[in-house]
């Protein structure tokens, strides 16, 4: 999507998600800043200063501030709420009107889910036989 993300995101002991979540965002934060500081952008001026105003305002964040605070977690209780997700996030960008199928949103791993080409590599969960 153009300004969120839907993941499906697991963690083992010891580990807990909201960590795993805080490093994510960590990284991809700072690898994308830096991608924006040293690649031809055209909109680099005003994207750094707006990140850099937001980091001011932050009491985490030194020189940029790229993701919001917070996220919304939902437990996957069972199989059909997995599978429920992994739909909903598919249809997503169909529901927004930027593709007609969900396997054509660059960013989808609905492409992985169709065996086909795809710029993300996921962890493909196995469907099995769900009674509704």
């Amino acid at each position: 999507m153009s300004n969120h993300l839907h993941i499906i995101a697991n963690t083992n002991e010891p580990f807990l998600l909201k960590d795993t979540i805080r490093d994510f965002k960590k990284f991809t934060a700072n690898k994308i800043v830096d991608q924006i500081r040293n690649e031809p952008e055209s909109r680099k001026e005003w994207m750094l200063k707006l990140f850099e105003e937001e980091a001011e305002l932050s009491t985490r964040n030194k020189n940029y501030k790229f993701w919001q605070v917070g996220n919304h977690a939902i437990e996957l209780f069972s199989e059909k709420f997995v599978w429920d997700k992994i739909n909903y996030i598919h249809n997503n960008p169909v529901e927004a009107g930027f593709v007609k199928q969900a396997h054509e949103w660059i960013y989808s791993s609905a492409t992985n889910y169709q065996e086909m080409e795809s710029i993300i590599d996921i962890e493909r969960i196995p469907q099995r036989l769900i009674t509704y």
